[in-house]
């Protein structure tokens, strides 16, 4: 009888014990929680807005390469002439606002930017040479080339690390399950 008496006392225990740590955990949560419901309603509103944008500076890209097709490719990206920004709000085929946005995606992207080698020859609207890329020019792109590999390799860190946290609030949650399973079979 008194070994099932210790039993008893030994179970209530560790019972004890892990109302305490679910109870911490789900304090933890609840922290953790109210942080990332902030931030992902935040990352849902930017993500939504740059969409938007991405598609406005995409279909303003595809109205310049019809317009423009000897000059602009996605293809055959070629280095452009220096000021041909005026030299299209001049032509007036496109708004200016949409040459704007245009210009902007296609210039830097990277294939635009790996196109940008010194000695490399810059074309006008009509796809004839109108100029060369000098070694400034072509140190900026490289530069922007890094800058923006940066970027990605920050984004595809914090990307892992997020995953860690929801992998590690999947195995706490089911930790939390098994803890009440066990306070249930204690209630009986």
């Amino acid at each position: 009888m008194s070994d099932l008496i210790n039993l008893q006392h030994e179970v209530e225990s560790l019972l004890q014990e892990c109302e305490q740590r679910l109870s911490a955990v789900e304090q933890h949560q609840r922290a953790a929680t109210g942080t990332t419901e902030s931030q992902i309603v935040n990352q849902t509103a930017n993500s939504k807005t740059r969409s938007k944008n991405r598609a406005a500076n995409q279909a303003a890209l595809e109205q310049l390469i019809e317009a423009y097709p000897q000059t602009f490719s996605r293809e055959n990206v070629r280095p452009l002439k220096v000021g041909i920004q005026e030299d299209l709000i001049a032509d007036e085929k496109l708004a200016r606002n949409r040459i704007k946005r245009a210009l902007a995606t296609y210039v830097r992207s990277l294939a635009y930017l790996r196109s940008v080698q010194e000695g490399a020859e810059r074309i006008d609207l009509k796809g004839e040479v109108a100029g060369v890329v000098s070694a400034g020019e072509a140190e900026h792109a490289q530069g922007r080339i890094k800058e923006i590999q940066a970027q990605r390799r920050e984004r595809q860190k914090e990307q892992r690390e997020q995953e860690q946290q929801q992998r590690k609030r999947e195995k706490e949650e089911r930790f939390s399950r098994k803890l009440e399973a066990l306070v249930n079979v204690k209630g009986r």
